[in-house]
């Protein structure tokens, strides 16, 4: 299966460029679904009724207030017991309100269901927020992961051992067994959540108005897209007006919009990430005959498995998505090289095309690596070699951050 995450500016038409390329690769064959965070009716305007006129396309607007309700229902249930014992009183359906944070959680539970085999779906386009937004959602079950593993960690459950007796005298089941439970179910869907963010079939699409503003975005988001991993497929140029305009005004605009495309051509050749033009229609496109002219280009075919998928490495998978355990991107970038013969240090390569010096920060915490870029921030837990070592030092060069790591010699062995 594929997935399309597409994101960028606020008013760069991100809702109009999923359509397209879900409209596309639904007349290319694909079982396709759109998906959409927008509260709004901007999809159901753009759509304008394509969802039923183009066979294999379904198109579904995330609902963030039903989902949290329902969520809200079953934490109740399952803590009735504790409820009661508490001598708290539930709460109704009707006095349930989302709270902040609940858009990112039901987005995940949406991309989770998307790909359960039984969906049957080929391609999942994503109409995702704005691109901070959308990075602070994509990243929400690495971080919830985190956190989860640090406050109910695995390996103090030694007393879960107890429960079974602490149960019968008190007559009703102990919190640590609800703390656990919950955590082990919670940690159980992020890791579901994240292994389909983290697939080597999902890719994010930018999409941007070419103009004076777009540069620092482009640059802010690859940053940040870097940073959590992400691998943008491709830039995606919309509204772009036509040459030769009789309009003095629209041919200067449309001179401007030209340059900057070359530009951008320019900073991402040899990089990997197309760039994909959509047509300035003269009007705001709706419904299937505009999305079709808008020709987005469909998704690709699925990334073909690594060796990681053969043989001894199958079921892999599973086995890192148990509690707590990071999962393997398909396509890790982010490379060690010993350099100890040579230099006396490995050295860890961080790609952060578009970060600079002054938008950039990082710290050594115990087994881990915190770094901020562009306003965005990761915690990376060390590989395992590199945790025996000390930081040596740390460059940033062509687009990429180098950290240098010198073995500690109370920690390396001799």
């Amino acid at each position: 299966m594929r997935t399309v995450l597409v994101t960028g500016p606020g008013g760069a038409g991100r809702t109009t460029a999923a359509a397209a390329t879900a409209v596309s690769a639904a007349r290319q064959g694909a079982r396709t679904l759109l998906l959409s965070t927008d509260r709004g009716a901007s999809l159901d305007t753009v759509l304008d009724g394509a969802a039923a006129a183009v066979p294999g396309l379904r198109a579904h607007r995330i609902d963030t207030q039903a989902t949290f309700r329902a969520d809200a229902r079953d934490v109740q249930s399952r803590l009735g017991s504790l409820l009661d014992l508490l001598g708290a009183e539930p709460l109704d359906p009707e006095e349930l309100t989302e709270l902040p944070g609940a858009d990112s959680l039901a987005l995940l539970r949406a991309l989770r269901e998307s790909a359960d085999g039984s969906a049957g779906w080929d391609v999942v386009v994503v109409d995702l927020p704005a691109t901070p937004a959308a990075l602070a959602a994509l990243a929400l079950p690495e971080q919830l992961r985190r956190y989860l593993a640090r406050l109910v960690p695995v390996q103090r459950q030694a007393a879960r051992a107890l429960r079974p007796v602490l149960a019968q005298l008190a007559g009703v089941p102990m919190p640590a067994q609800w703390a656990y439970e919950a955590a082990e179910r919670a940690d159980r869907e992020l890791a579901a959540a994240q292994a389909v963010v983290e697939a080597a079939g999902t890719t994010v699409r930018l999409v941007v108005e070419p103009g004076a503003a777009a540069a620092d975005a482009i640059r802010t988001a690859r940053t940040g897209l870097a940073l959590f991993g992400h691998r943008l497929e491709a830039v995606v140029a919309n509204r772009l007006l036509p040459d030769g305009s009789p309009d003095p005004w629209l041919a200067d605009l449309s001179r401007a919009q030209h340059k900057e495309l070359a530009a951008l051509r320019a900073e991402l050749a040899g990089t990997g990430t197309a760039v994909h033009e959509l047509p300035h229609l003269g009007r705001e496109p709706r419904g299937a005959a505009d999305l079709t002219a808008l020709a987005a280009v469909p998704p690709g075919p699925q990334a073909e498995p690594g060796p990681e998928a053969e043989g001894e490495g199958e079921g892999e998978p599973e086995r890192e998505a148990e509690r707590g355990a990071p999962l393997r991107r398909a396509d890790d970038p982010w490379t060690v090289q010993d350099q100890l013969g040579a230099e006396g240090h490995f050295r860890w390569r961080l790609p952060l095309p578009g970060a600079t010096r002054e938008g950039l920060g990082l710290v050594r915490r115990g087994d881990e690596l915190v770094i901020d870029a562009e306003g965005f921030r990761r915690i990376l837990p060390l590989p395992s070699g590199l945790r025996r070592c000390t930081v040596s030092g740390a460059a940033l060069r062509d687009g990429a951050l180098d950290v240098r790591f010198a073995p500690d010699p109370d920690l390396w062995p001799r």
